[in-house]
């Protein structure tokens, strides 16, 4: 049992509930609501909503109620040709209902909506050119929703935007052709997802990483060869994993003898004897 079923059975201006005053008396006798379950009359949305969704047929009727709840809950299942008066409903509830129902070409100006959440829903249904105003939306939700839907030719417009976020999705979705300016973003979330999606001979831009999370990432994935700088790496578990790839590859299993990581240092080319005056 929930709270929603142990809350008082009032109507939305605080009155008890009365079955005998309800215009819904055959339903209620047919089992199809239930005053503290599914009622119209209650104020609480939980309620409402049950009794609509068990009796969708007569959702229409109450898209023009007095309480936003019961029209919010109406938009929900009403006829959808019903919907677009709803758009310019008073309470943002109902207008992001009818935004989320509505087809595409409807809900276009709702993307500059006053408020957030109605903004969100349509950031959540639009697509293309239409998200292009979400760029620059105040709100980082309405941002980072049209980022996970927007066209890839659009998200080099968002790689800056100032939530790291934001700027992750755009990482997990851009083309591999913009990742290696991704690179360098100041915060290391978003240098990881770079460093999960860069292709591996672009790795070594993240190689000396100062996150260890970044260099883990590179140490997945980049060329054997090239793991063997990492294995002096500071972080335990990088020289570890560093340790274990390397050693899978016969050719470079001399990296991991002793002493080997000191003679690293060391150019092979470089005369051992002193330049004469």
């Amino acid at each position: 049992m929930t709270d929603d079923d142990l809350a008082a059975t009032l109507d939305w201006k605080g009155r008890p509930i009365r079955c005998r005053e309800c215009d819904h008396q055959a339903i209620n006798a047919m089992g199809l609501c239930a005053k503290g379950k599914a009622c119209i009359r209650d104020r609480r949305a939980r309620r409402v909503d049950r009794f609509l969704k068990g009796n969708p047929d007569l959702a229409d009727q109450y898209l023009d109620h007095p309480y936003f709840e019961v029209r919010a809950g109406a938009a929900r299942y009403a006829n959808v040709f019903r919907l677009p008066p709803l758009l310019a409903d008073p309470e943002p509830e109902v207008r992001a209902m009818a935004t989320l129902r509505l087809p595409e070409e409807r809900i276009r100006g709702m993307i500059g909506d006053e408020d957030v959440d109605v903004r969100i829903a349509a950031a959540s249904r639009l697509s293309g050119k239409d998200l292009i105003p979400a760029i620059g939306d105040e709100a980082y939700m309405v941002r980072l929703t049209a980022v996970r839907r927007m066209p890839v030719e659009l998200l080099p417009l968002v790689q800056h935007d100032p939530d790291p976020e934001v700027r992750a999705w755009v990482a997990r979705r851009i083309d591999h052709r913009a990742l290696p300016d991704m690179a360098f973003d100041p915060d290391p979330l978003v240098r990881r997802v770079v460093a999960e999606r860069l292709p591996l001979d672009q790795l070594g831009l993240l190689l000396n990483d100062s996150d260890f999370r970044v260099r883990y990432a590179v140490a997945e994935r980049i060329a054997e060869e090239e793991l063997v700088a990492l294995l002096d790496d500071p972080e335990e578990a990088i020289r570890e994993l560093a340790r274990e790839r390397v050693g899978n590859v016969p050719a470079l299993a001399h990296h991991l003898e002793p002493g080997a990581r000191i003679l690293r240092l060391h150019d092979p080319d470089q005369s051992d004897t002193e330049a004469q005056p």
